[in-house]
């Protein structure tokens, strides 16, 4: 097998100058002075590459220091074009030395005249006896991975991010408060779920699963059942990255974990896990190898024993990125759980990627699964039987853009015409996936959807 390496530029990047002159002290950070209004946790807003050039703007050498600041920029404005196969952003150890040459030549070559015009300063002790250290950030935790809510309260929603914690609302996100904080010793959160036969029961998986410049690694699943006023690590040390944690509809102690694995490197825990005492025990129920994981699940909700998954190899390296193998693909367990079978019939077979899963609660014979693949076989692909085949019914490339980061796909609770899928935006179909509609977002980085299965007019987005 011949795993799929793929590189490409950063989502955002941006040149700059770092200043020689000294400046004064920034004023004491809070959130107000970020977001206006303290009472908004800092965690809700994603940050994305910044790459950093100088020049020696104003003094000799002024074209050596143009000539830097040309090549960081030359390198930070690649084209961004993609692949089906996605790309991730990449900067090679040779790039950062070159690159780093070019800089530093750049400077060196006014070093000698600037340090001969400077004088000697004397620095009394007294001038800063008086200054002490004190926090400036980081004023935000991270992009937002995953989000969920009770049902049965539609103004009280979850929310976790890369590096921010667990956050609750019960106002419909006019005010949050963490949870986390001094129970779950990481801040990177890959999914949350709330039981529906019991609203204080949560279950959070630690580590982002989206791939990309950098990787947040987590440490196992949490379990609360107080509604998030204290937490217990129920386990799943090693799982790495989870990407979706779908309990069982009628029975909180029954959860399942879709854990991604190291993203660093091979290891065992990865796959899908379950548990049917609430965490004290985990079943590796569906174990592909030490280098696919799982990263996506949904329950059938009128025969919670139906359970899709979608397998996925998804690594990053120093170098390099994997996303894909011929053992990734969506898998579907009719009994609970205890064995799976790898769907085909019309499905992409072979090399493929990242994909997602999800079954209408109007038409649970209705499943739609989004895929990354080669050669112009991605796309949204739809069953009628339940999974047994399958047809594609739309291979819009913009559905499927930056797949290793995003691919995303959520059926409506009520129609089962309608169909949602999330990557740079919140896109909607209402034909049965065959054609979509984009609608914006105040940020266009999207990467979970909840939907009220009882008046599906409340969502949250990611």
């Amino acid at each position: 097998m011949i795993p799929h390496h793929v590189t490409t530029t950063s989502p955002r990047q941006e040149t700059g100058s770092l200043p020689h002159a000294a400046h004064a002290p920034p004023p004491p950070f809070s959130a107000a002075s970020i977001f206006g209004d303290s009472r908004v946790p800092a965690v809700i807003v994603a940050a994305g590459f910044v790459c950093l050039g100088w020049r020696a703007a104003g003094r000799p050498g002024m074209a050596s220091g143009r000539s830097a600041e040309t090549a960081a920029n030359q390198m930070c404005r690649r084209n961004r074009s993609e692949s089906p196969m996605r790309k991730l952003a990449i900067v090679t150890p040779t790039t950062l030395t070159l690159a780093a040459a070019v800089f530093i030549a750049a400077d060196l070559a006014v070093v000698p005249s600037a340090l001969a015009a400077q004088e000697a300063v004397v620095f009394d002790s007294a001038d800063v006896a008086g200054l002490s250290f004190r926090s400036i950030g980081p004023p935000r935790g991270g992009r937002s991975t995953t989000v969920a809510g009770i049902t049965e309260q539609p103004l009280t929603y979850f929310m976790g991010a890369t590096g921010g914690g667990v956050w609750r609302t019960d106002d419909a996100g006019l005010n949050w408060r963490n949870i986390s904080d001094g129970y779950i010793e990481t801040g990177a959160i890959g999914a949350i779920d709330v039981a529906d036969s019991d609203a204080n029961v949560i279950y959070v998986g630690t580590g982002s699963a989206p791939i990309r410049g950098n990787v947040s690694k987590g440490i196992g699943v949490y379990r609360s059942t107080n509604g998030g006023d204290s937490w217990t690590h129920i386990g799943l040390p090693n799982a790495g990255q989870i990407g979706r944690i779908e309990v069982h509809p009628d029975d909180a102690d029954v959860a399942f974990v879709a854990a991604l694995g190291d993203p660093f490197g091979p290891n065992p825990e990865r796959g899908v896990f379950r548990t049917t005492d609430g965490g004290g025990t985990w079943d590796h129920v569906l174990a592909i190898s030490d280098s696919t994981g799982a990263v996506d699940l949904a329950i059938n909700p009128a025969n919670p024993r139906i359970i899709f998954a979608t397998a996925w190899r998804g690594e990053r390296k120093p170098w390099t990125a994997i996303s894909g193998s011929e053992e990734s693909g969506v898998f579907r367990s009719t009994d609970g759980g205890d064995t799976w079978n790898r769907l085909e019939g019309g499905l992409p077979t072979g090399l493929v990627g990242k994909s997602a899963v999800t079954v209408s609660r109007a038409n649970p014979d209705r499943v739609w699964v989004l895929m990354e693949a080669p050669n112009d076989r991605g796309g949204v692909y739809r069953s009628e039987d339940g999974g047994d085949n399958w047809r594609r019914v739309n291979d819009d490339r913009g559905l499927q853009q930056r797949a290793w980061y995003y691919t995303h796909i959520y059926a409506d609770p009520v129609d089962e015409n309608t169909v949602y899928a999330l990557n740079v935006g919140y896109n909607k179909s209402v034909d049965g996936g065959a054609t979509w509609q984009g609608y914006g977002v105040p940020h266009g980085d999207v990467h979970d959807l909840w939907i009220n299965y009882e008046n599906p007019d409340f969502q949250v987005v990611a």
